[in-house]
């Protein structure tokens, strides 16, 4: 078949395929793309050309568009995803933030940038790096780290080989994130006869390798000889759809269940086994249980240091870790024992190895009334009352009572992820959606476009600070452009107030973390700017409610939801009001030497905290479950 690289680049992705448990779907929702000279003869000719074979939607920024990818790819489980493309130079490097975000997330997203001529007759074409070291470089190798895999397109009989690999990666649990397809603006528009082969329907099946029996018998040998179990649930109980084999095993045994951020929603909030939240971001409950506890059973977890605190969450000096996760590599963090397995099918099988089993009454007790005491801390924190402005912790329980059952609340960066993470009663699986693995300002507007792209039939809701608005909020417009709704919660507190905090736990007193004007003695920190982001989501098309009470702000939610265009609800709190405590810990190092009182003053205190720090847990090894005696 003769066709351009670009024609057969988008007709191939147009009939590919995924199927996990028998059900198969179309993998690609389409691309987002924005246009330069490196790729709209070549991918925007074919893109036209497709028609609705594969819809093309235009965005505002290249970095959005990766970050909508990726908020549209997780609300899919990581079955579906969206191809992105720009021009080489400005338009590809915007996209290496949010090729970041994926792979971090490990969320697959395909990215097509432009490249240079492969041809080299007209160099250096514009936006061209140049390198005297090597004339195959150029920007786009700025995107090899943060993709999972990266190719480029020199000529066009290398295509078929690579858009295979690239699907394989992208349907790999394990080894999902970005991928990167480099393609210079010549060959897009080489034509050549590929094979037809190339465009039959492919089914990618997504696998669910299954637990050795050995190690199952042997986890659950270290369940029946601990007092204290609990059970940490990543994003790997989420994505392998695991929650319902989850529920059923705390059911049945009684072992309790904390969450880590991607994680969150694994059980039911008021579910007599859920604790919430763990480590820095935690809830108190969580964290006192994973004090003691003997053993702790990891499940789709990558023990991010918010998760266990930088290494202080788990105290006993004998706890035994054992990890469950599709990816080898995250197997072994913690000194633990490692099984190597898709979420559900361990929970099922160590479900079925603990029939009968169940941990002691008082442990039950224990937790459920640590459990009981946060609820009540965060039905108090939601009531504070407080004036003249609200808390954020206000904010957020005002949101969460406006909310459905299904509904989706989407944040990023700032301090909403730690109060979300702790206070958000999530009665869904898919109901909290909180980017914390790269924790990337400017993700929220863009991912709850996506979100909702992916999920037509429930309210999303997206919390956004004003330090994180004013870095991107184009998508807005792209909201306008695709009548597609979302209800955004825009905090304002003049700032960055979550660093300004952590600023001032260290001695850096809030230095340069206040929207103020400049005085005269050459200070930022003069009067607050007069922003109006209010004025600003209006003038890209977004309806605009202000609110100034919570009352107010409960109004403004209820007239959102009514709305059928994207309404964004403008709310000043006030930074000085914290989240309930989590009694637990985060590593960030003072600085040393310093002629500053409150530097040296927070010196003493982190020397004093770190004494919990952990360097290592003792290595744990699971007993020897003996041959599969199935096989």
């Amino acid at each position: 078949m003769n066709l351009t690289v670009a024609q057969a680049l988008v007709r191939f992705l147009s009939v590919q395929s995924v199927e996990r448990d028998g059900h198969e779907q179309k993998f690609f929702a389409g691309c987002f793309g924005i246009f330069g000279h490196g790729n709209v003869a070549g991918l925007g000719q074919a893109l036209l050309e497709s028609g609705d074979d594969f819809p093309y939607y235009l965005a505002r920024n290249e970095q959005a568009m990766v970050h909508t990818a990726v908020g549209f790819s997780r609300m899919s489980n990581r079955l579906r995803a969206f191809a992105c493309t720009s021009s080489i130079g400005p338009g590809a490097t915007n996209m290496v933030t949010g090729a970041g975000v994926a792979t971090t997330n490990r969320i697959p997203v395909l990215l097509l940038p432009g490249d240079v001529f492969a041809t080299r007759r007209a160099n250096p074409v514009l936006q061209e790096l140049e390198d005297q070291r090597s004339l195959d470089v150029s920007v786009n190798d700025c995107l090899r780290p943060v993709s999972r895999y990266f190719d480029r397109i020199w000529r066009p009989e290398q295509l078929p080989q690579a858009l295979l690999h690239a699907m394989l990666v992208l349907t790999d649990p394990a080894e999902t994130g970005a991928v990167t397809l480099a393609l210079p603006e010549d060959v897009q528009t080489e034509a050549f006869d590929f094979d037809d082969e190339l465009f039959l329907a492919r089914v990618w099946s997504i696998r669910r390798p299954t637990p050795e029996r050995r190690h199952v018998v042997g986890l659950a040998q270290l369940v029946r000889e601990s007092k204290r179990p609990m059970i940490v649930a990543g994003g790997g109980v989420i994505y392998s759809e695991a929650t319902e084999a989850l529920t059923t095993l705390a059911e049945a045994t009684g072992i309790p269940v904390a969450e880590t951020q991607a994680g969150k929603g694994s059980l039911r909030f008021d579910h007599p086994a859920s604790l919430g939240a763990l480590g820095a971001t935690g809830t108190a409950a969580a964290n006192e249980v994973a004090e003691t506890a003997d053993l702790v059973i990891g499940i789709g977890t990558r023990w991010s240091d918010f998760t266990t605190a930088s290494y202080s969450v788990f105290h006993n000096p004998d706890v035994k870790v054992v990890n469950i996760n599709i990816t080898p590599f995250d197997t072994t963090k913690l000194s633990g024992a490692a099984i190597v397995a898709d979420a559900r099918e361990a929970v099922d099988a160590l479900d079925v190895e603990l029939a009968g089993w169940r941990v002691s009454t008082g442990y039950e007790h224990t937790y459920q009334d640590g459990a009981q005491h946060w609820n009540e801390l965060v039905e108090a924190s939601y009531q504070l009352g407080h004036r003249p402005l609200p808390a954020q912790s206000e904010v957020i329980g005002a949101i969460e009572e406006s909310s459905e059952d299904r509904d989706v609340v989407v944040a990023a960066a700032g301090s909403s992820p730690g109060d979300l993470h702790k206070l958000w009663r999530t009665r869904d699986p898919k109901g909290y959606h909180v980017e914390y693995a790269f924790s990337c300002m400017g993700y929220e507007i863009a991912a709850g476009l996506g979100v909702k792209m992916a999920a037509p039939d429930r309210e999303v809701y997206v919390v956004v600070g004003d330090g994180s608005y004013l870095m991107l909020n184009s998508e807005l417009a792209t909201a306008l452009q695709e009548a597609i709704k979302i209800i955004v919660v825009l905090v304002v507190n003049h700032g960055f107030q979550s660093i300004g905090g952590l600023s001032e736990s260290v001695g850096v007193e809030r230095f340069g973390t206040k929207y103020r004007y400049r005085n005269a003695s050459g200070q930022l920190n003069g009067d607050k700017l007069p922003l109006d982001l209010a004025k600003n989501a209006e003038s890209l098309g977004a309806t605009v409610l202000r609110a100034t009470t919570i009352d107010e702000f409960r109004s403004a939610l209820a007239q959102a939801r009514e709305n059928t265009n994207t309404t964004v609800v403008h709310i000043e709190t006030d930074p000085s009001v914290g989240a309930p405590d989590s009694q637990s810990w985060w590593d960030v190092p003072v600085a040393e030497v310093s002629n500053r009182a409150t530097t040296q003053a927070a010196l003493v205190t982190y020397q004093a905290d770190q004494k919990v720090q952990r360097g290592y847990l003792r290595p744990t090894t699971l007993p020897d479950g003996g041959t599969d005696s199935r096989s």
